[in-house]
């Protein structure tokens, strides 16, 4: 299983440098990746989803600490939020830098999650730069809860898929997703 994982993580960070897609395992449902960066790679995602551009897509990174790259101002509250999750913690930065512009909401608002998943952390630590983590399914239906739900027109449009974790067939959710302001203001968009 081993030599799998490692597998997976090269061909996945030779895929994302290229502007390639990958379908991957998080640390909820498995995600549609890219380079947060690229804004053609996310601009594929979006066509893929069949998903309107204005609507924003989560971001995963391996530590806490990255996020000073990505926001002009970090909230200290974040990191107690972070620190203190017991399940997958999405929020909502107002006034985002160095990420895709296609990726961002109103504000330059961008979702980012700090992933603790053992597959998605060490691709992120590797790759160096934000991974684009959008639900593995065609806009509007329902998001595949494992590997086996996913559709095979979602697999037929990324340019690399995962062998790591296929066979788990339990049953992941969604993050739960905060919006917090620079004013320490906390709106919960999902539980």
């Amino acid at each position: 299983m081993e030599n799998v994982f490692e597998e997976d993580i090269r061909n996945c960070i030779d895929v994302l440098k290229k502007g390639g897609l990958i379908l991957y395992p998080t640390d909820t449902i498995w995600g549609i990746g890219c380079d947060a960066t690229n804004a053609e790679a996310v601009k594929r995602v979006y066509e893929l989803k069949q998903r309107a551009d204005n609507k924003a897509m989560i971001v995963l990174v391996d530590d806490a600490s990255l996020l000073e790259r990505y926001m002009h101002e970090v909230p200290e509250m974040a990191y107690q939020l972070i620190e203190v999750a017991d399940k997958p913690l999405t929020i909502v930065y107002d006034d985002a830098k160095n990420i895709a512009t296609n990726l961002l909401g109103d504000n330059n608002s961008v979702g980012i999650r700090v992933t603790s998943e053992r597959f998605s952390k060490e691709l992120c630590r590797r790759f160096r730069r934000p991974v684009v983590s959008t639900s593995a399914n065609i806009s509007g239906k329902p998001s595949a809860l494992n590997f086996l739900e996913i559709s095979q027109e979602i697999k037929d449009g990324v340019d690399y898929i995962v062998k790591y974790r296929q066979d788990d067939e339990s049953e992941h959710k969604a993050s739960s997703v905060i919006m917090l302001g620079a004013d320490g203001s906390i709106k919960i968009l999902r539980q």
